[in-house]
């Protein structure tokens, strides 16, 4: 892997931000706060591979439960509750910052989710490259920590995030069309994320990305199903169950905070999309899995 000047300079200035554990190098239960096993929001990129065993995570209030040879990947932003135990469990768990991605010689268009899915499967050989991959960076980080280029980290951290890639868009169309259509939803994905709360026009966005609207609609529709609109109002009642895990905020607060300039409205719409009310949201207690 080629790096360049520019980049070998940001990795000489910045601490370089990724971490890996495993049931060989744990974090034990006892000794991680409490607070840590609430629901939180990630700031970083979150990867869990599993060798062997079962274990269930909880993920924007979804219970996702993994089995053998299967991985979840989430996104920063996104709520995250870690389960309290991982007895008879083979895993790697690796996290990274957006910094460190930057650092990586290319894109991977999966780690913006744009086919709304965050599990992954792998047939038997591809299982065995990804779980060699974890093993060789778990070693680099934790045994030759001291002795090992930055760049030779960084080198395998891109050969996982391939492997993960290709196993996302597998029987898929192929990635390399970057199919015009994907690769301007992911576009709509990033804008919808940078200026959610400011709430554009769909108008807007389609100009931002040089599309007409209907241009934008087909592409958003193939790729999520439903319309610019729905996805960007389903994308706000997300953020709203997201803070209502972990914040304090008056229904007022979290509608104008979320660019509502009516909070009576954005109640109706939090009930017209999850079939409660906020209050309930309020009222309910945080659950562990």
């Amino acid at each position: 892997m080629q790096i360049t000047n520019k980049k070998k300079d940001k990795i000489k200035n910045d601490k370089l931000e990724i971490k890996i554990n495993s049931d060989k190098n744990p974090y034990h239960t006892a000794d991680i706060p409490q607070k840590f096993l609430q629901p939180r929001r990630l700031t970083s990129y979150f990867i869990v591979f599993i060798e062997s065993g079962s274990i269930t995570y909880k993920l924007d209030l979804e219970d996702i439960t993994l089995i053998d040879g299967q991985l979840l990947f989430a996104m920063p932003n996104q709520v995250f509750t870690p389960p309290s135990k991982t007895d008879n469990l083979k895993y790697f768990k690796i996290l990274f910052d957006e910094n460190t991605l930057t650092l990586l010689p290319q894109q991977f268009p999966f780690l913006v989710n744009p086919l709304n899915s965050q599990t992954l499967i792998f047939d038997d050989t591809s299982k065995h490259r990804v779980r060699m991959g974890f093993e060789i960076l778990n070693q680099i980080l934790h045994i030759d920590k001291n002795q090992t280029d930055t760049e030779i980290i960084l080198a395998y951290l891109n050969s996982i995030l391939v492997e993960l890639n290709c196993a996302y868009f597998k029987n898929k169309e192929p990635i390399n069309i970057v199919n015009n259509n994907l690769s301007k939803f992911i576009e709509f994905k990033l804008v919808v994320e940078a200026h959610l709360t400011e709430q554009p026009s769909i108008n807007t966005i389609a100009e931002k990305l040089a599309l007409t609207t209907n241009s934008l609609y087909r592409i958003v529709k193939e790729h999520s199903g439903i319309s610019p609109k729905d996805f960007f109002t389903n994308r706000l009642i997300i953020e709203a169950q997201r803070k209502l895990q972990y914040s304090s905020l008056s229904v007022k607060e979290l509608a104008y905070e979320l660019g509502f300039n009516d909070p009576d409205y954005f109640s109706r719409l939090f009930k017209k999309c999850t079939g409660k009310n906020v209050s309930e949201f309020f009222r309910k207690p945080a659950r562990f899995v």
